[in-house]
């Protein structure tokens, strides 16, 4: 069993800055790519910002020089540092890992998600 528990969510004013924060726990062999979701109400889920072991970082256009995804893989786990924060953020983020069970057979794990909210 695996799990995976975001945290670091909350309210926020615009221009203010948020870190989250999500770590995997339980048996398996790796973690090939982390990533970070996000939804907010009558839109699409969309990736925010993903990070595969030993590559580069991708973010979506919207949030480009303002989130930074890294990753501590001592720590299984991933940070989203989101900066100059905008009320078009807000949204439910979801961590999203592929954990890698052997060298070949691997399975997508969501965490529960966490609030952002930005408003004044």
């Amino acid at each position: 069993q695996v799990q995976l528990v975001e945290s670091g969510g909350g309210l926020v004013q615009p221009g203010g800055s948020l870190r989250l924060s999500c770590a995997a726990s339980g048996t398996f062999f790796s973690i090939n790519t982390m990533s970070w979701y996000r939804q907010a109400p009558g839109k699409e889920r969309e990736l925010v910002a993903s990070l595969r072991n030993g590559g580069s970082p991708h973010y979506v256009d919207s949030v480009k020089g303002r989130f930074t995804i890294s990753r501590d893989n001592a720590k299984n786990s991933v940070n989203l540092q989101m900066n100059s924060l905008k009320v078009e953020d807000t949204a439910f983020y979801f961590c999203v890992a592929e954990i890698l069970y052997s060298a070949t057979y691997s399975r997508l794990h969501w965490g529960q998600g966490t609030q952002v909210t930005v408003s004044s």
